[in-house]
């Protein structure tokens, strides 16, 4: 009866939920609703689900292949929690060690970090800050990040990421699910991403494939990924240890990120040796207190510390103790690689650049 009663509450609020951003992508897709052009590609990194995906490091690759054609970009970003997410600020390139998490948030230093020529703007107002900085930085490309809802800045090129190992019975929109929006957004995206797919089995990404491909434009790109870990790193962004040494250690996993779960499947399946998990909220900036606690675990167990790598760059602005350590990933292709590659270049635009 209970569930019968919160159903009947529910399902409502969803279909509200679902009405009123399908009508927003229709007023801005109509010109009710204004958007702002700029003169250059700009390409969206988003997801229709709450929660992680693997947006970051999958930014992190559209970068280096832009940088591979010889173009500069700009990462918009949102700079979620941190003081500059209402206002705006620039980090150029390889400066995210001059900056605080607690002003710009974890993700914008985390992708700051990893360019080595082009530029993080923070702040959620991302057109207006935008033309703010363009004659200063001149990019040759904008990548926006988490932007699949951000219409009011015209992109040419849209991708959506989809958590492969996330239940069917989840994509119900809010509060009936965890879909930001209604799945007939995906007419607006240009390719489709299934990460994690290391972490699902092949019956259920065909099961996930088979759901999203009715609301998918026929000439979407379909692309699975998973992600690579590349060893394990110290505080000071230096390799300590290859992936085969860290099966030798006990250890503490922490996890203040959207999906916990799946940065534990990825330690486990790399048969580390898990004494604890602990779990803190997404973005979560850790206290003295917390640390201090976690180093105190890893004690105990006579093991390491063992973060992603969002949560070291909040971490380390703590505590540099030799136990607390990393692993940073990268996108490896099962599949889509080159299509995908294919339809950014075209994308850009190169021979009007």
């Amino acid at each position: 009866m209970i569930e019968f009663l919160k159903s009947l509450v529910i399902t409502p609020l969803a279909f509200l939920w679902e009405g009123i951003y399908r009508l927003r992508r229709y007023l801005y897709q109509y010109g009710f609703l204004k958007r702002t052009f700029f003169q250059m590609p700009i390409i969206s990194v988003g997801n229709i689900a709450f929660g992680g995906t693997g947006k970051t490091p999958f930014t992190l690759w559209l970068t280096k292949l832009i940088g591979e054609y010889g173009l500069h970009s700009v990462v918009l970003t949102r700079g979620y929690k941190g003081r500059f997410e209402h206002s705006c600020h620039l980090i150029e390139g390889r400066q995210a060690f001059r900056y605080d998490p607690l002003d710009f948030g974890d993700e914008p230093l985390m992708l700051a970090r990893h360019l080595t020529d082009g530029a993080v703007i923070v702040g959620k107002r991302r057109a207006k800050n935008l033309s703010f900085f363009f004659d200063k930085i001149k990019p040759d490309v904008g990548v926006l990040d988490d932007g699949f809802q951000h219409l009011g800045l015209f992109r040419n090129f849209d991708v959506v990421l989809f958590d492969a190992a996330m239940p069917l019975s989840q994509y119900n929109v809010a509060p009936k699910g965890y879909l930001r929006e209604g799945l007939t957004s995906l007419k607006d995206a240009d390719a489709i991403v299934l990460s994690r797919c290391d972490q699902a089995s092949p019956y259920n990404i065909k099961r996930l494939e088979e759901f999203l491909a009715p609301y998918v434009a026929p000439g979407a790109v379909w692309v699975k990924i998973k992600y690579r870990p590349q060893g394990l790193y110290d505080a000071n962004f230096e390799k300590a240890f290859d992936i085969e040494e860290m099966k030798e250690k006990k250890v503490v996993a922490v996890a203040a990120i959207a999906s916990p779960k799946s940065f534990f499947k990825q330690l486990e399946d790399l048969e580390v040796d898990i004494a604890e998990k602990v779990s803190f909220p997404d973005h979560y900036y850790f206290s003295l207190e917390d640390v201090e606690g976690l180093l105190a675990k890893a004690k105990k167990h006579d093991g390491i510390i063992i973060a992603s790598e969002k949560d070291i760059i909040k971490i380390r602005r703590i505590s540099m103790a030799a136990k607390v350590y990393y692993i940073p990933v990268e996108v490896d292709f099962i599949s889509g690689k080159s299509e995908l590659k294919k339809a950014v270049t075209g994308a850009l635009k190169l021979d009007s650049l």
